[in-house]
């Protein structure tokens, strides 16, 4: 996987317990248009410490431009933003 570290759009759910669940996200191409990835898959979710921030550590799964990818996503919860960390 390579590092990309750019902010995202998501649309998430909260459960009652304040537990964070994505379900898609929004992303600039490198020519300026839009794409929308459905998260198929939560594999894992990890908690880290990046920079002094304390983050959210999401590894997904889904189907991009016609093949299986696995990413990780990153929440933080100093700026409340999330960003596409690996692809």
């Amino acid at each position: 996987m390579k590092v990309i570290a750019k902010q995202i759009e998501m649309v998430a759910w909260t459960d009652t317990n304040g537990k964070i669940n994505p379900v898609q996200f929004k992303i600039a191409n490198k020519d300026e248009s839009i794409s929308v990835i459905k998260i198929d898959k939560v594999i894992t979710i990890d908690k880290e410490k990046l920079a002094g921030n304390n983050m959210l550590v999401y590894k997904c799964q889904s189907v991009i431009k016609g093949s299986e990818r696995l990413y990780e996503l990153k929440y933080s919860f100093d700026t409340c933003k999330w960003m596409l960390w690996k692809l």
